[in-house]
């Protein structure tokens, strides 16, 4: 404020100044007194002065990272009497600050506070009494790959703490989040009762106005919660936190985005169609050995050359239904359930797109 006095008090005067500004003239004409004669300095500010060259010299000593606390201890080591509550005012003052451990936060963006949003019609209440009553949503922060960030989406019914839609995406534009909702409501179109409410927080996928619309589309309540409350949004944090821990941080390093949403598809659908339960330690396939395929043989006569294709051997014990007597091409619905992915080759080599399942095959295994 002095400064600001001094560079325009020829042009307007001190006294004009200081009427706008909150200092009187007496205040200034003392600082300035002061700045040309350092000895009608107080004791205090003579002390302060030498404080401060002291609080630098120990705080560049230690390589910047001592905060006040340290640098009041290392000054009573070397025999300076200061108080700590002194060299936290005078470190403030400098903008010097000790290195902390954790995340720096960084606020990019001030939400609006008249801005509209959807109510809060779940207050920490998580509870369902049939299904598609209450869905929540929420997306895992990122994952990192040899080639970048990719993210998880997914969309829980919480009476059975059911997957009912994800997704994996290397950007967070709305898509990402919609195409999961999409994948819900794709999933529960036929049983899709009046009063569904879905719950999210306030990120701006969720709020956005392609979000919006297509729940309302649907006949979908929205609801968002506080921000920065994780308990607003439990059950999808936990759901998350479980997903980070059985996958991300157990079978990682991730090489790309491909390699996440088929652990991820193996996730959903290993704790969704009872092959484990979502609360489970672990979630294994109910098989470990790999999908092989021997050398396809050309055909030399009339047959067919489905008839020569490579025989796919079986990856579960469970890939054919024992009932069906042996018949290597059969797909029943036990088989089905038990390992749909080599049905669907099977399938694919019995019918019209044989060499389909050669390539499904190798895909596969370039994944493993």
């Amino acid at each position: 404020m002095v400064g600001f006095i001094d560079d325009h008090r020829d042009r307007y005067g001190v006294e004009s100044i200081c009427a706008v500004l909150p200092i009187a003239p007496s205040t200034y004409f003392r600082h300035r007194a002061q700045q040309m004669d350092p000895t009608r300095r107080s004791a205090r500010a003579h002390r302060d002065e030498a404080l401060r060259v002291a609080i630098q010299r120990v705080w560049d000593t230690h390589h910047q990272v001592y905060g006040p606390r340290k640098v009041w201890r290392q000054l009573r080591r070397e025999g300076v009497a200061v108080a700590r509550c002194t060299v936290r005012r005078l470190m403030r003052a400098m903008g010097l600050a000790g290195a902390v451990r954790g995340r720096a936060w960084v606020t990019t963006t001030q939400a609006a506070a008249p801005a509209a949003r959807p109510p809060d019609l779940v207050d920490r209440q998580f509870t369902a009494t049939r299904p598609n009553q209450l869905w929540v949503s929420d997306y895992f922060t990122s994952v990192a790959t040899w080639r970048g960030f990719v993210y998880v989406a997914f969309v829980i019914d919480v009476f059975a703490r059911r997957i009912v839609g994800w997704r994996v995406s290397a950007s967070l534009r709305t898509d990402f989040v919609l195409d999961a909702l999409e994948q819900a409501i794709y999933d529960r179109r036929a049983e899709m009762p009046a009063g569904l409410v879905h719950h999210s927080d306030r990120g701006t996928q969720y709020l956005s106005m392609r979000y919006s619309d297509r729940l309302a589309d649907a006949g979908i309540a929205p609801s968002v919660g506080s921000r920065g409350d994780s308990y607003d949004n439990a059950v999808a944090e936990s759901v998350i936190g479980l997903f980070k821990t059985e996958v991300i941080r157990r079978k990682g390093p991730w090489r790309h985005l491909e390699t996440v949403e088929f652990a991820t598809l193996d996730w959903v659908d290993c704790s969704t169609r009872g092959g484990c339960s979502s609360r489970s330690a672990t979630c294994r396939r109910p098989s470990s050995r790999r999908a092989t395929m021997s050398r396809p043989q050309w055909p030399d006569s009339h047959n067919s050359p489905s008839e020569y294709l490579g025989t796919i051997h079986g990856t579960s014990e469970l890939d054919h239904d024992p009932d069906s007597h042996g018949s290597p091409g059969i797909c029943t619905p036990r088989a089905r359930r038990a390992n749909h992915g080599n049905c669907q080759i099977e399938s694919w080599r019995h019918g019209e797109n044989p060499w389909l399942a050669e390539s499904a095959v190798i895909l596969i295994r370039g994944f493993m």
